[in-house]
């Protein structure tokens, strides 16, 4: 581990660097929700039939849980920097032939893609940037990376919204390939971005990590102090498999089931507010729907700015495990009372939203805290995967659950999944606030406290390069 790293003075490299990181999580939140906009010029240019708007819906999530576990396993084998570029240029060439494409399966292709490359860039970046940060910022840079993603979804609309407003609603191509803009955007932010360190190391380079730390924290720092556990060395080629031996087990279960238990109400949620507020008496209408849903879409990101600041004063664990207890209470209450008003089903709905701040903030910092570098970018993809099953699980079954068995039981049943997810936290949650990120594995087998800070030695400003 890199107690030089992990003790070094936060700076603008840093600040750049999480703004480079961003760029994964709020093309995930455009990308997604472009697409909602999309559809309602684009169902009747190409007389789509329901299944066939499912399927460019569905499209993008299963790209997602494809994408997340190989290019996890790819990133961890070849490095951060070459797949943190990769992966845009990816997503630039599919967003500029969506405008060209007519056929819903050609459609179906590209937004399946587009997933796996959103979805690659997620232990990508998360895992470089991790690898990078101080220990006292971590946890509040990394759970930063999902505001960046409500951040995407609310300028989709807003994108979406112009497009119809000035150009009509077979402007949908236009809105397709709209993502081309922010891809080359953070392809230029991005220019720049060094190698992780620790991967480096990790990877027989230790004289460049050396060189690296350098260049851009202005510190010296021993080679021998940035070289991984040998015997995490002599398993990294283990990859997927290593997740599933001791003590990475019940970690690769938890990162992944309280994901799932998460994402599964929430994606439902966001994806079908306006329908689960019309079963509660909401009038319709495009406004009101537009307003109850965005109101509810506002507070999901409000609530994460609290957490931020929870994770590192009151630790991670306390957090989710209090988040995901306070979250069942409001699902259950309309779950007992599927006759409320309208006026407190939106307030039950808006707390459930402000509470998920909690585990939203923990999503990328938990995985990329508990393991090592040799199978960071892995965790965090596998972690990725399982959750869109929850998410498109969810997103599929709320509709046809509100159809068929009411109102009441939905609401219970995404209270009890929940409640799983308080459990799984319960159970397996760590506290890893203020740990050495190479750190977390090793204390869990032998309960060894916080590495002790070290001072840095600073590199004269004529060194630095």
């Amino acid at each position: 581990m890199s107690q030089t790293i992990d003790n070094a003075p936060y700076t603008a490299f840093h600040r750049r660097l999480a703004l480079a990181c961003s760029g994964g999580p709020l093309l995930d939140g455009y990308i997604l929700s472009i697409v909602g906009v999309a559809l309602i010029g684009m169902r009747p240019d190409l007389g789509l039939s329901t299944a066939q708007v499912s399927l460019i819906g569905a499209a993008a999530l299963v790209g997602m849980f494809v994408g997340g576990a190989l290019f996890g396993v790819l990133t961890d084998k070849i490095g951060r920097e070459v797949m943190y570029t990769a992966d845009l240029l990816v997503m630039v060439a599919c967003s500029v032939l969506s405008f060209w494409v007519d056929d819903v399966w050609a459609i179906a292709v590209l937004r399946f893609v587009l997933g796996m490359a959103v979805a690659a860039d997620y232990p990508i970046a998360t895992s470089l940037l991790a690898e990078w940060l101080p220990a006292k910022h971590r946890g509040r840079l990394l759970g930063q990376q999902i505001v960046a993603w409500y951040a995407g979804s609310v300028l989709a609309y807003v994108v979406g919204y112009l497009f119809l407003e000035l150009a009509g609603p077979g402007s949908w191509r236009w809105m397709l390939a709209s993502s081309t803009v922010l891809c080359v955007v953070f392809l230029v932010i991005r220019r720049g971005s060094p190698e992780s360190p620790r991967w480096l190391a990790a990877n027989g380079r230790v004289g460049d990590a050396v060189r690296v730390v350098e260049k851009h924290l202005g510190v010296r720092v021993d080679g021998r102090e940035l070289m991984p556990d040998p015997a995490e060395r002599a398993r990294r080629s283990s990859g997927l498999r290593l997740l599933m031996t001791p003590p990475y087990r019940r970690r690769t279960l938890f990162c992944g089931l309280f994901f799932l238990c998460q994402v599964g109400p929430l994606f439902a949620m966001l994806t079908f507010g306006p329908q689960i507020l019309s079963s509660f008496g909401m009038p319709g209408g495009t406004v009101m729907e537009t307003l109850g849903t965005g109101l509810i879409s506002l507070v999901f990101l409000l609530g994460c700015y609290p957490a931020l600041r929870l994770i590192d004063t009151r630790g991670r664990r306390p957090v989710i495990v209090w988040s995901f207890a306070l979250m069942t209470v409001p699902l259950a209450l309309l779950g007992v009372w599927p006759s409320a008003p309208a006026a407190v089903a939106l307030t039950a709905l808006c707390a459930y939203a402000f509470l998920c701040g909690g585990p939203n903030v923990l999503d990328w910092t938990y995985p990329n805290e508990l393991f090592p570098t040799e199978i960071r970018a892995t965790a965090v993809g596998v972690a990725t995967s399982v959750s869109r099953i929850g998410a498109a699980v969810g997103t599929y079954l709320l509709p046809l659950s509100l159809t068929g068995l009411g109102t009441g039981p939905t609401m219970l049943i995404a209270a009890g999944t929940t409640a799983l997810g308080l459990l799984v936290c319960v159970l397996w949650a760590e506290e890893t606030r203020g740990t050495a990120l190479g750190a977390a594995p090793a204390a869990a087998r032998t309960g060894a406290a916080k590495a002790p800070a070290v001072p840095a030695q600073r590199v004269p400003q004529t060194a630095r390069g």
